[in-house]
């Protein structure tokens, strides 16, 4: 099974790398497979890849899910 997360555009770094962040933990990231995004974007990481952009809403919609997986531990 594979698992991608949204993670917010926080700057862009030199290169394709980018720092995202993901719940309050920021991670630096390859923008190579979206090299459009820029600060403010969400985007979709898997391994140290953002794969695609996503819509702010459905990036907020997936966050809620998991914030609520969480509070159910």
């Amino acid at each position: 099974m594979c698992l991608a997360l949204p993670a917010l555009v926080v700057e862009r770094r030199d290169g394709d790398e980018a720092l995202v962040d993901l719940g309050g933990v920021r991670k630096s990231v390859s923008l190579a497979l979206v090299p459009e995004a820029v600060p403010g974007d969400y985007v979709i990481v898997h391994v140290g890849f953002a794969i695609g952009r996503i819509d702010p809403e459905e990036a907020a919609r997936t966050l809620a899910l998991f914030a609520e997986l969480e509070a159910g531990r």
